[in-house]
């Protein structure tokens, strides 16, 4: 355990509940700590279900190729709890040190004063103190879950508000219905700050328009006033401003195309930074976000796969993350086929059946495994069950390694192609045992 997990394990101590939504505990701490988050750069703040991280990819990647110093904060990370925090600098940027991140960390905890507070909270305050010490001329900010009493939704006035697709997750704290669930995701939007929607269900999409009709919010919608299109393996990108052809985004999935645009349209409704279209094309294909459709190609887990298998891994722990990676492998079947074998493990908390029904024809089994260190994961037993009742043959095993060795047991022909998904905190165990965490 290291000096960061130590003092993160002792402040998991100060709240009875992991996550508690409300802004009482958050003003409070910032007040003690003489506001921080009223001299952070000028922020683009991002919300929704699926498609943050990477939308945040590519505005950071566009950004950076225009020469500017970008903060990002996401949540969760995958192996090191330092990857929440990247410190902006010209060219990439880096994530925070251990150093100074035990520094600010430990700066919230002594003006706390043992007081209740949640993880999510306090990290959002040191991510605040840290930011505000750090000159940037953007700070990609995102939401933890939710948005309207989310501890990042303190900042009065943004650039751009974000909505990312709305689907059904969290429904324990966001809502039971996706226009509920969508409408918490809305409480980011401020009075007279663009807010830059992603494509949504119909009801999502009612409830967001509700919510920014009520903050004073100008909104720009996908489909109607932009739209971000794949034509002859380029995205083009059209707005009243007028047309972008770029290069396809780097990260793999037609959902991608989908992301980028959404990251197009919050730049491009920002007119104080004058974006040149070469920073829009640098950074569409340079961006990268790992666990998404991430193929792993090296490592150790790598070299248990059978010999010219393909590797895969995504962190997709939804029925709508689920069916984005699903036709990602459609399409890739489509230009080689292969064999699909899916090792599946996910947290008790999610709908494993309806992810799974996604793969229903496309995967030809599923080796289901537990998710380290995990209370909440699924036994593999109740995944295997779950891959049976859509039709798909499975079996179980104790760990990813021995899951890979099965594989290479089944006799596949031609060499098969693996995905990994079903959980975040899968992803970065695997990332972590085959020698790939994220830089």
């Amino acid at each position: 355990m290291t000096a960061i997990d130590s003092i993160v394990a002792r402040l998991t101590t100060l709240h009875p509940k992991r996550i508690d939504l409300s802004l009482d505990r958050m003003w409070r701490i910032l007040t003690a700590l003489g506001d921080p988050q009223r001299r952070l750069p000028p922020t683009i703040h991002v919300a929704g279900t699926n498609g943050k991280g990477s939308t945040m990819a590519f505005m950071r990647a566009i950004l950076e190729a225009a020469g500017l110093r970008v903060h990002v904060y996401t949540s969760p990370h995958l192996v090191r709890f330092n990857e929440r925090f990247r410190l902006g600098a010209k060219g990439e940027g880096c994530l925070v040190s251990d150093e100074e991140l035990g520094d600010a960390l430990g700066e919230c905890e002594r003006v706390n004063a043992d007081a209740p507070i949640t993880v999510f909270e306090i990290t959002t305050a040191a991510g605040f103190l840290l930011f505000a010490r750090h000159p940037a001329d953007v700070l990609l900010l995102e939401v933890g879950m939710g948005g309207r009493l989310d501890a990042t939704n303190v900042i009065d006035r943004p650039l751009v508000t974000v909505i990312t697709p709305v689907s059904f997750d969290h429904a324990e704290h966001l809502g039971d219905t996706v226009g509920k669930i969508a409408m918490e995701k809305a409480g980011i939007c401020k009075p007279h700050v663009p807010a830059i929607v992603a494509v949504q269900p119909r009801e999502a999409l009612a409830a967001i328009e509700r919510e920014a009709a009520r903050a004073k919010a100008p909104i720009k919608i996908a489909g109607e006033d932009w739209t971000a299109t794949e034509e002859r393996g380029r995205l083009v990108y059209q707005d009243d401003a007028g047309l972008l052809d770029l290069p396809a985004p780097r990260l793999y999935g037609r959902h991608q195309f989908d992301n980028a645009g959404v990251a197009i349209a919050a730049l491009r409704a920002v007119s104080e930074l004058k974006i040149a279209p070469g920073a829009f094309e640098a950074g569409i294909a340079k961006a990268d976000w790992p666990a998404r459709m991430q193929r792993l190609a090296q490592g150790q887990l790598a070299t248990l796969c059978p010999p010219g298998s393909e590797l895969w891994l995504d962190g997709g722990h939804n029925t709508d993350g689920g069916r984005a990676v699903a036709n990602a492998l459609a399409d890739l079947e489509e230009r080689v086929s292969r064999p699909l074998v899916l090792v599946i493990g996910m947290l008790s908390t999610k709908d494993c059946e309806s992810f799974l029904r996604n793969f229903a024809g496309l995967a030809c089994r599923v080796v289901a495994v537990p998710v380290p260190h995990q209370e909440k994961s699924f036994p593999a037993a109740v995944i295997t069950e779950a891959a049976r009742a859509v039709g798909i043959p499975a079996q179980s095993a104790g760990d990813i390694e021995t899951a890979l060795g099965a594989i290479g047991r089944f006799g596949l022909e031609p060499a098969p192609r693996i995905l990994i998904a079903g959980s975040l905190y899968l992803a970065g165990a695997v990332l972590s045992v085959n020698g790939t965490p994220p830089v």
